[in-house]
């Protein structure tokens, strides 16, 4: 196979107009997303949003992040392909894409292009081979090469990253917005006595009427099948609307659906931004992600995983309450108005029920990590390789990734706000 290779241009012998074309868009693009930010902080501070804007503010500080790791990547990459180490240090074990033979020799460093899976690493590898950076023996610990693709890959994950929280944030609140037409229902017949029985009665026919519904094992199955289409219903709307006030001995014309948006937007605020242990999984991934091991295939079935996990386990805690309260009034033979719902701490997976939040953190995390990594392959990779020769792999991915971040954000999140806030 034929290479070419065009030396590339100092900035002496580019045309100043070319130069400041580039650096005018790069400004005009800069100043767009900062006066897009600083409208929608605006609008924040006038709308009384504190945790919104808490939240932003994290969005911030991760472009910032981003930005600093640009930085320094971009003055520290020429620095880090001169470090050199043994040439047996550097083993093939661990290239992302598997070598098809070992024709490599180690004394003139010929590496044929027909040997390697993917085409962009061997015109890298000879690239490096052909540069006389590092004496015989030894080998630059990183190409510049890698460490540029590297960088545009981090530029697509920051970029993936903070376009999925906005995304997420739309969704819940879509979701939210939609439970309005319940609370006008509640307020409007907010009258003490029969109507409040009614309506817990209601819930409590509505999760304890299925047989499976007090069987240790089977009542798994029921809680897995309801969060699939929905996240809550009116009945349970209502039944934890009625039981957040009666706990908090609040009016009945209480505004629960507007404390359910200030939660959310708490949540919200906590989950946004990258953590240091989701920072030292993604570092993890990288590092695991050598050839052989498939672990981008296996991590695209973590995040559904795990919210089927939090979304059964939310209306487990759903049912649990109805059959706790059916139960507590038929022993002490009273109506079910008068019973209170018990949501507690010891309901929740080790009595925390913030893991459940962690658990939404770590799932939109990982659908943005698999986004930015599809996208960087067909961006950066242009000819068929281990990343992309396999066009069924890479939709299964997409689709999972798409559908869980849907399914997180519309379904699982708004579920998980209003079973521990009431």
């Amino acid at each position: 196979m034929k290479m070419e290779v065009e030396e590339g241009k100092s900035l002496m012998e580019t045309p100043t107009w070319a130069v400041a074309s580039v650096v005018s868009v790069m400004v005009l693009v800069g100043f767009f997303i900062n006066a897009a930010l600083r409208h929608i902080g605006k609008w924040l501070y006038k709308t009384k949003r504190k945790a919104l804007i808490a939240a932003l503010d994290k969005i911030k500080e991760e472009l910032m992040l981003f930005a600093v790791l640009s930085l320094l990547m971009g003055h520290w990459i020429i620095y880090a392909a001169k470090i050199c180490v043994k040439s047996s240090a550097i083993s093939s074990r661990f290239y992302p894409c598997s070598i098809e033979k070992s024709l490599v020799d180690p004394l003139h460093h010929q590496i044929p292009f027909h040997i390697y899976s993917n085409s962009s690493v061997s015109r890298q590898l000879l690239s490096h081979r052909n540069s006389e950076i590092c004496p015989e023996g030894s080998s630059s610990f990183a190409s510049k090469e890698s460490l540029e693709q590297l960088h545009r890959f981090l530029f697509v994950l920051g970029v993936t990253h903070v376009s999925y929280s906005f995304f997420a944030i739309a969704l819940a609140m879509i979701k939210i917005y939609s439970w309005r037409i319940w609370e006008n229902q509640a307020k409007a017949i907010a009258t003490p006595g029969p109507q409040g029985m009614r309506r817990l009665s209601t819930f409590i026919y509505h999760n304890t009427a299925h047989p499976w519904s007090q069987h240790n094992i089977l009542v798994w199955l029921l809680c897995f099948s309801r969060q699939i289409w929905s996240s809550i219903n009116r009945a349970d709307y209502r039944a934890l609307r009625l039981g957040f006030i009666t706990t908090h001995n609040l009016p009945l014309s209480y505004d629960f659906h507007n404390y359910m948006l200030r939660s959310m937007e708490e949540e919200f605020r906590d989950i946004v931004g990258i953590s240091i242990p989701l920072w030292i999984f993604a570092i993890l991934c990288i590092f695991l992600g050598f050839h052989g091991t498939y672990i981008y295939f296996w991590l695209s079935f973590l995040p559904i995983i795990f919210i089927v996990l939090v979304g059964t386990k939310l209306h487990r805690i759903v049912i649990k309450l109805a059959v706790e309260t059916k139960n507590m009034s038929q022993s002490q033979n009273q109506r079910p108005g008068i019973q209170q719902i018990n949501l507690r701490d010891e309901l929740f997976w080790f009595g925390r029920p913030r893991l459940l939040l962690r658990l939404i953190q770590f799932i939109s995390f990982q659908n943005a990590f698999e986004m930015a990594t599809c996208l960087w392959s067909l961006w950066e990779v242009n000819e068929t390789s281990c990343f992309t020769k396999d066009h069924r792999v890479l939709v299964i991915r997409l689709t999972f990734g798409i559908l869980s971040q849907f399914w997180c954000s519309f379904i699982t999140f708004p579920l998980y706000v209003i079973v521990t806030q009431a």
